[in-house]
């Protein structure tokens, strides 16, 4: 790659921040920088970021509200949330409004590029097939502009909610299991064991848009042991 990805890192903690910024510039990135969330939103909202890595906790805007406020101006930024605890409701919370995926520290030099690395490899849309999924006479979702007609309500995706809806909607004919996700969409190594339910979390706010019932799923169903599958009534 000729240009370096261009990240902003978002930390208040000196010692974090300043170690983040000698790692991810030793892997080739150029990087800027701020320590609180007031300055942190008025940098991401340029535009000029290849990924934004965007601590929780922060003196003036949460990390929260900065995914937030940037997802609502730009669904493609890709975004990963640092979090100070594994806790479902931070990582439930951040996944939700919007993150790509997400860092509970501490964390090792090897997962932080790792994870990086694998939200920067985009996703290309290059699927020979037809970008509208048509799940009833009520429900429908255009891939392409990352919106649908949900039981006649419209409904707005993420990038990464459409990646996975086209994945499986290829592969309609199987269950897709979790680690074909993580390799597929996410970019991880299936030969690494990386402890993440990010694609637990994504298939629960996907259920949320489209199921009448998240709880009983008439869609995205889980075939038990198998993995995840779309079906059309």
């Amino acid at each position: 790659m000729d240009k370096k990805p261009k990240i902003l890192v978002v930390e208040d903690e000196a010692a974090i921040r300043n170690g983040l910024i000698d790692v991810l510039i030793f892997h080739g990135f150029d990087v800027d920088d701020t320590d609180n969330g007031t300055d942190g939103l008025k940098l991401a909202k340029t535009g000029l970021y290849d990924l934004i890595l965007l601590d929780v906790m922060l003196p003036g805007i949460t990390g929260f509200e900065i995914c937030n406020t940037i997802r609502t101006l730009d669904r493609e930024q890709p975004i990963i949330i640092l979090t100070a605890k594994s806790s479902d409701e931070d990582i439930i919370e951040g996944l939700t409004l919007g993150a790509d995926d997400y860092i509970a520290k501490p964390f090792s030099v090897a997962q932080l590029i790792l994870r990086i690395k694998a939200v920067l490899r985009r996703t290309h849309n290059d699927w020979d097939n037809d970008n509208h999924i048509k799940f009833n006479d009520s429900s429908t979702i255009d891939l392409l502009n990352m919106s649908g007609e949900i039981n006649d309500k419209s409904v707005i995706f993420t990038r990464r909610e459409t990646d996975i809806l086209r994945y499986l909607y290829l592969n309609q004919h199987r269950p897709v299991p979790r680690d074909e996700l993580l390799s597929k969409l996410w970019g991880y190594s299936r030969e690494m064991d990386i402890e993440t339910r990010t694609v637990d979390i994504h298939i629960a706010k996907l259920r949320k848009k489209i199921e009448l019932m998240p709880s009983n799923p008439q869609f995205l169903m889980t075939i038990r042991g198998a993995g995840y599958k779309l079906v059309f009534k």
